[in-house]
């Protein structure tokens, strides 16, 4: 991921101030830049390296800084760069593996104003929206939501109901998504390509529905983590391909690989119910209990079929916790 500090959006597709009915330099002053270090022996060093940057959203005005999770994950090191070019130290407040979103406290007055939550449900397809970036209208994009749906990501993640725009925001990780009454619909999670009618492919962002954070906030703010057990996890990449199920990595120490599944098995079924892609795969494992429970598995390898119970686990207990300096 690029860094936040060496690119600007070309003008073209940048926001316009006239073209909304908000004042729009001071929904995106809301935004600030997030650069986090990572310890090397950490569980996600490998896989997200141990520095990254990205953006965040001020949504309380105590310095609660709402971000995506991987940006945070493991980090010992929080620096919060505002739009004036000032940094402050944050601290890790939580991050909900169900949702994807994580959260930042500030440890030192902010001074810049809270951007208000929307509600994401009430979004349209086509509805001009802003991708909003730290540094305001030179790293934001003025977009419009393309779709809204289903989407499963590899690392064991769904969302019922993504939302995704276009024309994709280059430096996605953290971004705040700007709706038409200069509210707060959701948080950049990823960039994607979307082929249109036969076309090229489009580069579009996904972004998690800010509805998502509403039940859970609290609970994050108090105790890091959502209430209620958590899901079982294996340890799993997985992909499709030609209408198959195939494992193309596993988490290192994870569940998975201690149960001897290999790169290459195919996934028939979970628990004996078939299974045709990722999101009923995922689902098929979540429905099985909670962490900790032994999930079935049918697997194909070199032109056999087997039956394998992988003992899951709970993602967290790999993490390296967040520490207050």
């Amino acid at each position: 991921m690029p860094s936040v500090s060496d690119w600007k959006i070309p003008a073209s597709a940048q926001p316009k101030p006239q073209d909304y009915g908000y004042d729009l330099d001071q929904a995106l002053s809301s935004i600030v830049a997030l650069r986090t270090i990572v310890p090397p022996d950490a569980f996600t060093a490998e896989t997200l390296g141990t520095e990254r940057a990205g953006h965040g959203v001020l949504i309380r005005g105590n310095g609660l800084v709402l971000t995506i999770g991987y940006l945070i994950t493991e980090a010992e090191t929080i620096w919060i760069t505002l739009n004036d070019g000032r940094s402050v130290p944050g601290h890790v407040i939580g991050y909900d593996q169900e949702t994807g979103f994580g959260l930042v406290q500030a440890l030192a007055k902010l001074d810049v104003p809270v951007l208000k939550i929307g509600e994401s449900a009430a979004t349209s397809v086509g509805e001009r929206v802003v991708v909003g970036g730290a540094g305001g209208r030179a790293r934001s994009v003025a977009a419009r939501i393309v779709a809204k749906q289903e989407f499963a990501g590899y690392w064991e993640y769904v969302l019922d109901e993504a939302i995704f725009t276009a024309p994709s925001h280059p430096n996605w990780g953290g971004t705040g998504l700007i709706g038409p009454a200069g509210e707060l619909l959701g948080i950049g999670s990823l960039q994607l390509q979307h082929v249109v009618d036969k076309g090229s492919p489009q580069n579009i962002n996904m972004i998690v529905p800010i509805d998502l954070l509403k039940p859970i906030l609290d609970d994050l703010m108090k105790t890091g983590r959502r209430s209620g057990p958590p899901r079982p996890w294996l340890g799993l990449y997985a992909t499709e391909v030609e209408h198959r199920l195939v494992v193309v990595g596993l988490a290192d120490r994870g569940p998975a690989k201690k149960a001897d599944i290999r790169q290459g098995d195919i996934v028939l079924s979970v628990a004996g119910k078939e299974v045709r892609d990722l999101a009923g795969l995922f689902r098929g494992i979540w429905a099985q209990g909670q962490a900790g429970i032994d999930v079935p598995l049918t697997l194909y390898r070199d032109g056999e079929t087997m039956d394998v119970r992988v003992k899951s686990s709970e993602r967290n207990r790999f993490l390296k916790g967040p520490s207050l300096h």
